[in-house]
Protein backbone atom coordinates (compact mmCIF):
# COMPACT_ATOMS: atom_id res chain seq x y z
CA UNK A 1 0.00 0.00 0.00
CA UNK A 2 1.46 3.01 -1.28
CA UNK A 3 0.97 6.54 0.75
CA UNK A 4 1.27 10.26 -0.54
CA UNK A 5 1.07 13.61 0.91
CA UNK A 6 -0.86 16.50 -0.83
CA UNK A 7 -1.63 20.19 1.02
CA UNK A 8 -4.94 20.20 -0.62
CA UNK A 9 -7.75 17.53 -1.87
CA UNK A 10 -6.68 16.13 -5.69
CA UNK A 11 -9.89 15.94 -7.78
CA UNK A 12 -7.55 13.73 -10.31
CA UNK A 13 -5.86 11.64 -7.60
CA UNK A 14 -8.07 8.49 -8.43
CA UNK A 15 -9.52 8.48 -5.03
CA UNK A 16 -13.06 6.65 -4.70
CA UNK A 17 -13.39 7.95 -1.03
CA UNK A 18 -12.62 11.07 1.05
CA UNK A 19 -12.63 10.67 4.86
CA UNK A 20 -12.12 13.89 6.86
CA UNK A 21 -10.88 13.77 10.25
CA UNK A 22 -12.68 16.65 12.38
CA UNK A 23 -12.13 18.05 15.58
CA UNK A 24 -15.23 18.04 17.61
CA UNK A 25 -14.78 21.87 18.17
CA UNK A 26 -14.09 22.82 14.96
CA UNK A 27 -16.09 20.71 12.41
CA UNK A 28 -17.12 24.04 10.66
CA UNK A 29 -13.72 23.78 9.60
CA UNK A 30 -14.59 20.73 7.38
CA UNK A 31 -17.16 22.29 5.86
CA UNK A 32 -15.44 25.32 4.48
CA UNK A 33 -12.64 23.75 3.10
CA UNK A 34 -14.71 20.81 1.31
CA UNK A 35 -17.99 23.29 0.44
CA UNK A 36 -20.44 20.42 2.22
CA UNK A 37 -23.93 21.78 2.23
CA UNK A 38 -25.65 22.14 5.35
CA UNK A 39 -23.48 20.25 7.46
CA UNK A 40 -25.07 21.99 10.26
CA UNK A 41 -27.85 20.60 9.43
CA UNK A 42 -27.06 17.29 8.95
CA UNK A 43 -25.46 17.02 12.36
CA UNK A 44 -28.08 18.05 13.90
CA UNK A 45 -30.51 15.90 12.25
CA UNK A 46 -28.54 12.68 13.43
CA UNK A 47 -26.82 14.02 16.59
CA UNK A 48 -23.38 13.66 15.40
CA UNK A 49 -21.03 15.53 17.57
CA UNK A 50 -17.58 14.68 16.13
CA UNK A 51 -16.82 12.32 19.12
CA UNK A 52 -13.54 9.93 19.10
CA UNK A 53 -14.12 7.70 15.66
CA UNK A 54 -17.47 8.80 15.49
CA UNK A 55 -18.37 8.61 11.89
CA UNK A 56 -20.57 10.62 9.38
CA UNK A 57 -21.81 9.40 5.81
CA UNK A 58 -22.31 12.60 4.01
CA UNK A 59 -23.46 10.76 -0.13
CA UNK A 60 -22.30 12.65 -2.61
CA UNK A 61 -21.03 16.02 -0.63
CA UNK A 62 -18.07 16.39 -2.90
CA UNK A 63 -18.49 15.25 -6.24
CA UNK A 64 -15.50 13.84 -7.61
CA UNK A 65 -15.64 11.01 -4.95
CA UNK A 66 -17.96 8.43 -4.89
CA UNK A 67 -18.15 8.65 -0.86
CA UNK A 68 -17.51 11.01 1.33
CA UNK A 69 -17.58 11.03 5.51
CA UNK A 70 -16.58 12.22 8.35
CA UNK A 71 -14.44 10.93 11.42
CA UNK A 72 -14.09 12.58 14.25
CA UNK A 73 -11.40 12.90 16.83
CA UNK A 74 -12.88 14.46 19.11
CA UNK A 75 -10.77 17.56 21.20
CA UNK A 76 -7.44 17.38 18.87
CA UNK A 77 -5.58 19.10 21.46
CA UNK A 78 -6.74 15.98 24.14
CA UNK A 79 -5.85 13.40 21.08
CA UNK A 80 -3.25 10.76 22.57
CA UNK A 81 -0.80 8.58 20.25
CA UNK A 82 -2.52 5.54 21.56
CA UNK A 83 -6.02 6.06 19.79
CA UNK A 84 -4.72 6.65 16.43
CA UNK A 85 -4.23 2.78 15.95
CA UNK A 86 -8.02 2.97 16.63
CA UNK A 87 -8.83 5.12 13.92
CA UNK A 88 -6.82 3.81 11.23
CA UNK A 89 -8.96 0.56 11.82
CA UNK A 90 -11.58 1.94 11.38
CA UNK A 91 -10.52 3.49 8.24
CA UNK A 92 -8.99 0.60 6.77
CA UNK A 93 -12.22 -1.60 8.38
CA UNK A 94 -14.68 0.46 6.20
CA UNK A 95 -12.26 1.14 2.61
CA UNK A 96 -9.98 -2.65 2.47
CA UNK A 97 -13.14 -4.34 0.23
CA UNK A 98 -14.61 -1.42 -1.07
CA UNK A 99 -11.87 0.97 -2.73
CA UNK A 100 -8.42 0.74 -4.43
CA UNK A 101 -7.50 4.60 -3.55
CA UNK A 102 -8.88 6.62 -0.84
CA UNK A 103 -7.92 10.05 0.19
CA UNK A 104 -7.86 11.00 3.91
CA UNK A 105 -7.67 14.70 5.13
CA UNK A 106 -5.64 14.71 8.24
CA UNK A 107 -5.79 18.40 8.61
CA UNK A 108 -7.15 18.67 11.95
CA UNK A 109 -4.92 16.29 13.61
CA UNK A 110 -1.95 17.94 15.48
CA UNK A 111 1.53 18.02 12.80
CA UNK A 112 3.07 16.06 15.80
CA UNK A 113 1.04 13.17 15.21
CA UNK A 114 0.76 13.14 11.28
CA UNK A 115 4.21 10.50 10.93
CA UNK A 116 2.65 7.91 13.56
CA UNK A 117 -0.83 8.28 12.18
CA UNK A 118 0.53 7.19 8.73
CA UNK A 119 2.21 4.17 10.02
CA UNK A 120 -0.48 3.42 11.99
CA UNK A 121 -2.09 2.78 8.84
CA UNK A 122 0.53 0.72 7.18
CA UNK A 123 0.01 -1.73 10.02
CA UNK A 124 -3.70 -1.14 9.99
CA UNK A 125 -4.14 -2.64 6.54
CA UNK A 126 -1.89 -6.18 6.88
CA UNK A 127 -3.60 -8.95 6.91
CA UNK A 128 -2.66 -12.66 6.33
CA UNK A 129 -4.96 -15.16 3.86
CA UNK A 130 -1.53 -17.56 2.93
CA UNK A 131 -3.46 -20.72 3.85
CA UNK A 132 -6.66 -20.48 3.35
CA UNK A 133 -8.78 -21.31 -0.35
CA UNK A 134 -9.96 -18.32 -0.32
CA UNK A 135 -8.36 -15.16 -0.60
CA UNK A 136 -9.41 -11.84 1.07
CA UNK A 137 -11.13 -9.96 -1.60
CA UNK A 138 -10.34 -6.08 -2.68
CA UNK A 139 -6.75 -4.82 -2.13
CA UNK A 140 -6.58 -0.98 -0.70
CA UNK A 141 -3.77 0.26 -2.99
CA UNK A 142 -3.08 3.71 -2.59
CA UNK A 143 -3.96 6.35 0.59
CA UNK A 144 -3.31 9.71 -0.35
CA UNK A 145 -3.10 12.05 2.60
CA UNK A 146 -4.39 15.99 2.72
CA UNK A 147 -2.91 18.56 5.38
CA UNK A 148 -3.20 22.00 5.05
CA UNK A 149 0.19 21.91 6.76
CA UNK A 150 2.07 18.97 7.72
CA UNK A 151 5.65 18.36 8.82
CA UNK A 152 5.54 14.85 7.01
CA UNK A 153 7.96 14.61 4.09
CA UNK A 154 8.33 11.99 1.22
CA UNK A 155 11.41 11.06 3.13
CA UNK A 156 9.80 10.00 6.11
CA UNK A 157 7.11 8.43 3.69
CA UNK A 158 9.20 6.67 1.98
CA UNK A 159 10.71 5.32 5.49
CA UNK A 160 7.21 4.38 6.57
CA UNK A 161 7.16 2.17 3.22
CA UNK A 162 10.37 0.12 4.41
CA UNK A 163 8.83 0.03 7.75
CA UNK A 164 5.40 -1.23 6.41
CA UNK A 165 7.49 -3.88 4.01
CA UNK A 166 9.70 -4.96 6.81
CA UNK A 167 6.82 -5.19 9.62
CA UNK A 168 4.59 -7.27 7.29
CA UNK A 169 7.66 -9.68 6.64
CA UNK A 170 7.84 -10.36 10.34
CA UNK A 171 4.68 -10.77 10.32
CA UNK A 172 3.97 -13.45 7.87
CA UNK A 173 6.86 -15.04 9.71
CA UNK A 174 5.48 -15.14 12.83
CA UNK A 175 2.07 -16.27 11.46
CA UNK A 176 3.54 -19.10 9.55
CA UNK A 177 3.36 -22.33 11.15
CA UNK A 178 6.06 -24.65 12.82
CA UNK A 179 5.74 -27.46 9.99
CA UNK A 180 6.32 -24.51 7.51
CA UNK A 181 8.69 -21.96 9.20
CA UNK A 182 11.21 -24.13 10.64
CA UNK A 183 14.85 -23.28 11.06
CA UNK A 184 16.12 -24.57 7.65
CA UNK A 185 13.56 -22.61 6.68
CA UNK A 186 14.11 -19.17 8.48
CA UNK A 187 18.19 -19.84 6.73
CA UNK A 188 16.05 -20.06 3.21
CA UNK A 189 14.45 -17.02 3.67
CA UNK A 190 17.62 -14.99 4.67
CA UNK A 191 19.97 -16.27 1.72
CA UNK A 192 16.96 -15.10 -0.48
CA UNK A 193 16.69 -11.61 0.82
CA UNK A 194 20.67 -11.48 -0.09
CA UNK A 195 19.86 -12.61 -3.06
CA UNK A 196 17.28 -10.01 -3.31
CA UNK A 197 19.70 -7.26 -2.14
CA UNK A 198 23.67 -8.65 -3.21
CA UNK A 199 25.14 -5.23 -2.82
CA UNK A 200 23.79 -4.76 0.56
CA UNK A 201 23.33 -7.68 2.33
CA UNK A 202 25.79 -10.68 3.19
CA UNK A 203 24.53 -13.68 4.38
CA UNK A 204 26.67 -16.95 6.70
CA UNK A 205 24.97 -19.92 8.17
CA UNK A 206 26.52 -22.35 10.69
CA UNK A 207 25.51 -25.56 10.95
CA UNK A 208 25.10 -28.27 13.83
CA UNK A 209 28.42 -29.43 13.15
CA UNK A 210 29.82 -26.21 12.99
CA UNK A 211 28.29 -25.28 16.31
CA UNK A 212 29.87 -28.39 17.97
CA UNK A 213 33.23 -27.39 16.78
CA UNK A 214 33.09 -24.02 18.36
CA UNK A 215 31.79 -25.82 21.17
CA UNK A 216 28.01 -24.49 21.38
CA UNK A 217 26.56 -26.58 23.98
CA UNK A 218 24.16 -25.02 25.33
CA UNK A 219 22.65 -23.89 21.62
CA UNK A 220 23.50 -27.81 20.78
CA UNK A 221 21.13 -28.75 23.99
CA UNK A 222 18.08 -26.88 22.90
CA UNK A 223 18.30 -28.21 18.87
CA UNK A 224 18.97 -31.92 19.71
CA UNK A 225 15.54 -32.93 20.61
CA UNK A 226 14.46 -32.12 17.08
CA UNK A 227 14.60 -33.93 13.83
CA UNK A 228 14.56 -30.48 12.29
CA UNK A 229 17.97 -29.44 12.87
CA UNK A 230 19.41 -25.46 14.51
CA UNK A 231 21.08 -22.93 12.63
CA UNK A 232 22.77 -19.78 13.45
CA UNK A 233 22.30 -17.63 10.52
CA UNK A 234 24.10 -14.21 10.19
CA UNK A 235 23.10 -11.00 7.91
CA UNK A 236 25.48 -8.30 7.75
CA UNK A 237 23.85 -5.23 5.89
CA UNK A 238 26.38 -2.42 5.11
CA UNK A 239 25.17 1.03 3.12
CA UNK A 240 27.87 3.00 5.05
CA UNK A 241 31.56 3.76 5.98
CA UNK A 242 33.58 0.99 7.87
CA UNK A 243 32.34 1.43 11.69
CA UNK A 244 31.54 -1.00 14.46
CA UNK A 245 28.18 -2.34 13.08
CA UNK A 246 24.75 -2.22 15.44
CA UNK A 247 24.31 -6.24 16.46
CA UNK A 248 21.02 -7.63 16.81
CA UNK A 249 20.12 -10.84 17.72
CA UNK A 250 16.91 -12.09 17.68
CA UNK A 251 15.70 -15.51 19.75
CA UNK A 252 14.85 -17.75 16.64
CA UNK A 253 12.92 -21.11 18.66
CA UNK A 254 10.62 -21.85 15.55
CA UNK A 255 8.05 -24.32 17.98
CA UNK A 256 8.47 -24.45 21.56
CA UNK A 257 6.66 -27.74 23.32
CA UNK A 258 9.01 -26.98 26.52
CA UNK A 259 11.25 -30.00 25.59
CA UNK A 260 10.77 -32.62 28.42
CA UNK A 261 9.59 -29.87 31.27
CA UNK A 262 6.47 -30.29 28.54
CA UNK A 263 4.26 -26.89 28.33
CA UNK A 264 0.22 -27.49 29.41
CA UNK A 265 -1.56 -28.41 25.45
CA UNK A 266 -3.90 -25.38 25.77
CA UNK A 267 -2.48 -22.57 23.72
CA UNK A 268 0.49 -24.37 22.54
CA UNK A 269 -0.48 -23.53 19.18
CA UNK A 270 0.81 -20.13 19.98
CA UNK A 271 4.41 -21.49 20.50
CA UNK A 272 4.85 -21.07 16.69
CA UNK A 273 5.27 -17.28 17.69
CA UNK A 274 8.25 -18.36 19.67
CA UNK A 275 10.40 -17.15 16.69
CA UNK A 276 8.93 -13.73 16.16
CA UNK A 277 12.40 -12.27 17.74
CA UNK A 278 14.10 -13.90 15.18
CA UNK A 279 11.69 -12.63 12.44
CA UNK A 280 11.74 -8.88 14.26
CA UNK A 281 15.46 -9.45 13.01
CA UNK A 282 14.68 -10.03 9.18
CA UNK A 283 12.12 -7.57 8.94
CA UNK A 284 13.98 -4.63 9.83
CA UNK A 285 17.07 -6.07 8.05
CA UNK A 286 14.37 -6.09 4.82
CA UNK A 287 13.55 -2.28 5.80
CA UNK A 288 17.15 -1.48 6.10
CA UNK A 289 17.24 -2.98 2.25
CA UNK A 290 14.55 -1.00 1.42
CA UNK A 291 15.25 2.14 2.74
CA UNK A 292 19.11 2.09 1.79
CA UNK A 293 20.20 4.00 5.35
CA UNK A 294 23.74 4.51 5.46
CA UNK A 295 24.43 2.10 8.83
CA UNK A 296 26.56 -0.93 9.30
CA UNK A 297 24.35 -3.84 10.90
CA UNK A 298 24.49 -7.27 11.61
CA UNK A 299 21.26 -9.42 12.15
CA UNK A 300 21.92 -13.13 14.21
CA UNK A 301 19.57 -15.71 14.26
CA UNK A 302 19.56 -18.33 16.76
CA UNK A 303 17.02 -20.87 15.44
CA UNK A 304 15.96 -23.87 16.88
CA UNK A 305 13.39 -26.10 17.67
CA UNK A 306 12.66 -27.21 20.94
CA UNK A 307 10.97 -30.94 21.31
CA UNK A 308 10.63 -33.47 23.78
CA UNK A 309 12.40 -36.96 22.65
CA UNK A 310 14.68 -39.34 23.37
CA UNK A 311 17.04 -37.18 22.01
CA UNK A 312 16.47 -34.14 24.03
CA UNK A 313 18.27 -32.42 27.45
CA UNK A 314 16.96 -33.47 30.38
CA UNK A 315 16.31 -31.33 33.57
CA UNK A 316 19.80 -31.44 35.53
CA UNK A 317 21.95 -32.06 32.96
CA UNK A 318 25.17 -29.69 32.73
CA UNK A 319 26.37 -28.06 29.71
CA UNK A 320 29.50 -26.12 28.46
CA UNK A 321 28.80 -22.74 26.48
CA UNK A 322 30.72 -21.28 23.82
CA UNK A 323 32.14 -18.70 26.36
CA UNK A 324 33.34 -21.72 28.77
CA UNK A 325 30.97 -21.26 31.19
CA UNK A 326 28.78 -24.18 32.72
CA UNK A 327 24.93 -23.96 32.55
CA UNK A 328 22.76 -26.36 35.03
CA UNK A 329 19.19 -26.86 33.05
CA UNK A 330 17.12 -27.31 35.34
CA UNK A 331 13.98 -26.35 32.84
CA UNK A 332 14.05 -26.96 29.53
CA UNK A 333 11.36 -24.88 28.82
CA UNK A 334 13.81 -21.97 29.59
CA UNK A 335 15.66 -22.63 26.45
CA UNK A 336 15.93 -19.28 24.80
CA UNK A 337 18.39 -18.17 26.65
CA UNK A 338 20.32 -21.12 25.75
CA UNK A 339 19.98 -20.71 22.16
CA UNK A 340 21.12 -17.00 23.09
CA UNK A 341 23.85 -17.30 25.12
CA UNK A 342 25.76 -18.95 22.67
CA UNK A 343 24.77 -16.62 19.99
CA UNK A 344 25.87 -13.88 22.13
CA UNK A 345 29.51 -14.54 22.44
CA UNK A 346 29.21 -15.37 18.81
CA UNK A 347 28.73 -12.24 17.78
CA UNK A 348 31.81 -10.76 19.18
CA UNK A 349 33.36 -11.52 16.18
CA UNK A 350 31.94 -8.89 14.63
CA UNK A 351 33.52 -6.30 17.62
CA UNK A 352 30.11 -4.52 17.83
CA UNK A 353 29.27 -1.29 19.10
CA UNK A 354 26.40 -2.31 20.47
CA UNK A 355 24.32 -5.46 20.53
CA UNK A 356 20.42 -5.75 21.44
CA UNK A 357 18.92 -9.45 21.52
CA UNK A 358 15.22 -9.32 20.94
CA UNK A 359 13.03 -12.37 22.38
CA UNK A 360 9.63 -13.96 23.32
CA UNK A 361 11.62 -14.87 26.69
CA UNK A 362 9.51 -14.91 29.54
CA UNK A 363 6.14 -15.75 30.26
CA UNK A 364 7.12 -13.03 33.56
CA UNK A 365 7.32 -10.26 31.46
CA UNK A 366 3.76 -10.64 30.16
CA UNK A 367 2.41 -10.70 33.71
CA UNK A 368 4.51 -7.71 34.87
CA UNK A 369 3.51 -5.48 31.07
CA UNK A 370 0.91 -7.45 29.42
CA UNK A 371 0.92 -6.84 26.06
CA UNK A 372 1.38 -2.67 25.93
CA UNK A 373 5.19 -2.38 26.53
CA UNK A 374 8.18 -4.02 25.89
CA UNK A 375 10.60 -4.84 28.72
CA UNK A 376 13.86 -3.18 28.36
CA UNK A 377 16.67 -4.48 30.57
CA UNK A 378 19.88 -3.15 29.89
CA UNK A 379 22.96 -2.06 32.85
CA UNK A 380 23.76 1.33 29.88
CA UNK A 381 21.81 4.36 30.92
CA UNK A 382 22.92 5.71 27.73
CA UNK A 383 21.38 2.90 25.24
CA UNK A 384 18.13 2.82 27.52
CA UNK A 385 17.63 6.41 26.59
CA UNK A 386 18.21 6.03 22.98
CA UNK A 387 16.03 3.32 23.10
CA UNK A 388 13.13 4.62 25.37
CA UNK A 389 13.05 7.33 22.65
CA UNK A 390 12.75 5.32 19.52
CA UNK A 391 10.15 3.67 21.21
CA UNK A 392 8.16 7.08 21.85
CA UNK A 393 8.59 8.36 18.11
CA UNK A 394 7.45 5.24 16.93
CA UNK A 395 4.65 4.56 19.34
CA UNK A 396 6.57 0.99 19.77
CA UNK A 397 7.36 1.88 23.28
CA UNK A 398 8.90 0.04 26.05
CA UNK A 399 9.83 0.07 30.06
CA UNK A 400 13.09 -0.11 31.41
CA UNK A 401 13.51 -2.89 33.58
CA UNK A 402 16.07 -3.68 36.32
CA UNK A 403 19.64 -5.78 35.09
CA UNK A 404 21.01 -5.70 38.63
CA UNK A 405 23.61 -7.89 40.77
CA UNK A 406 21.18 -8.37 43.45
CA UNK A 407 19.47 -10.64 41.36
CA UNK A 408 22.18 -12.80 40.31
CA UNK A 409 22.38 -15.08 42.90
CA UNK A 410 19.36 -16.63 42.23
CA UNK A 411 21.17 -18.02 39.56
CA UNK A 412 23.18 -20.54 41.60
CA UNK A 413 23.85 -23.59 41.13
CA UNK A 414 25.37 -25.96 43.05
CA UNK A 415 26.66 -28.39 40.32
CA UNK A 416 27.43 -25.33 37.33
CA UNK A 417 28.86 -22.34 37.28
CA UNK A 418 25.02 -20.88 36.60
CA UNK A 419 21.14 -22.34 36.22
CA UNK A 420 19.30 -21.80 33.57
CA UNK A 421 16.61 -20.29 35.99
CA UNK A 422 16.24 -18.51 38.79
CA UNK A 423 12.82 -19.96 40.94
CA UNK A 424 9.71 -18.39 40.32
CA UNK A 425 10.54 -14.66 41.87
CA UNK A 426 11.15 -12.29 39.23
CA UNK A 427 11.03 -14.28 36.08
CA UNK A 428 11.80 -11.71 33.76
CA UNK A 429 14.72 -10.36 35.42
CA UNK A 430 16.48 -13.36 36.15
CA UNK A 431 16.05 -14.20 32.88
CA UNK A 432 18.06 -11.27 31.64
CA UNK A 433 20.62 -11.44 34.33
CA UNK A 434 21.49 -14.71 32.81
CA UNK A 435 22.04 -13.43 29.34
CA UNK A 436 24.39 -10.35 30.94
CA UNK A 437 26.26 -12.87 32.14
CA UNK A 438 27.72 -13.22 28.06
CA UNK A 439 27.43 -9.74 27.21
CA UNK A 440 30.00 -8.47 29.29
CA UNK A 441 32.65 -7.11 26.28
CA UNK A 442 30.24 -4.72 24.77
CA UNK A 443 27.11 -2.59 24.92
CA UNK A 444 24.13 -4.31 25.58
CA UNK A 445 20.01 -4.29 25.51
CA UNK A 446 17.59 -6.91 26.10
CA UNK A 447 13.84 -6.27 24.70
CA UNK A 448 11.69 -9.41 26.03
CA UNK A 449 9.11 -9.20 23.85
CA UNK A 450 6.81 -12.02 24.90
CA UNK A 451 3.76 -9.79 25.39
CA UNK A 452 4.36 -7.51 22.39
CA UNK A 453 4.71 -9.98 19.35
CA UNK A 454 1.40 -11.22 18.92
CA UNK A 455 -1.79 -11.23 19.85
CA UNK A 456 -4.32 -13.97 21.29
CA UNK A 457 -7.95 -14.39 21.31
CA UNK A 458 -10.21 -13.44 17.96
CA UNK A 459 -7.43 -11.38 16.63
CA UNK A 460 -4.39 -13.86 17.09
CA UNK A 461 -1.26 -13.27 14.76
CA UNK A 462 1.74 -11.94 15.05
CA UNK A 463 2.14 -8.02 15.29
CA UNK A 464 5.33 -7.13 13.49
CA UNK A 465 6.80 -5.49 16.69
CA UNK A 466 9.50 -4.22 17.42
CA UNK A 467 10.60 -3.62 13.73
CA UNK A 468 9.68 -0.13 13.87
CA UNK A 469 11.45 0.18 17.16
CA UNK A 470 14.50 -1.14 16.04
CA UNK A 471 13.97 1.10 12.62
CA UNK A 472 13.38 4.00 14.84
CA UNK A 473 16.66 3.37 16.62
CA UNK A 474 18.79 3.38 13.56
CA UNK A 475 17.48 5.96 11.89
CA UNK A 476 17.86 8.38 14.57
CA UNK A 477 21.46 6.77 14.86
CA UNK A 478 22.38 7.58 11.31
CA UNK A 479 20.60 10.96 11.89
CA UNK A 480 23.26 11.32 15.22
CA UNK A 481 26.35 10.71 12.70
CA UNK A 482 25.66 12.74 10.66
Amino acid sequence: MKLTINTSFQANASSQSLLILVDSEHVQNAADSYQINDLNKIMEAVQYKAGFNETLALIGSVKACLSTALIGIGKAAELQPAKLAKIAQTIIKSSQKKFQHISIDISALPKELHYLFALSLTQAAYAFDEYKSKKNEGTLEQIHLIAAQTALTEQQLALIAAIQTGQNFTRDLGNRPGNICFPEYLAEQAQALAAEFPDLLKVTVLNEQQMADLGMGAFLAVSKGSDRPGRIITLEYQASRPEAPVVLVGKGVTFDTGGISLKPGAGMDEMKFDMCGSASVLGTIRALCESGLPIHVVGAIAAAENMPSGHATRPGDIVTTMSGQTVEILNTDAEGRLVLCDTLTYIKRFNPALVIDIATLTGACVVALGSVLTGMFTPDDELAAEISAAGQTSFDRVWRMPVIDDYQEQLDSPFADIANIGGPKAGAVTAACFLQRFTQDYRWAHLDIAGTAWNSGANKGATGRPVPLLMQFLINRTQANG
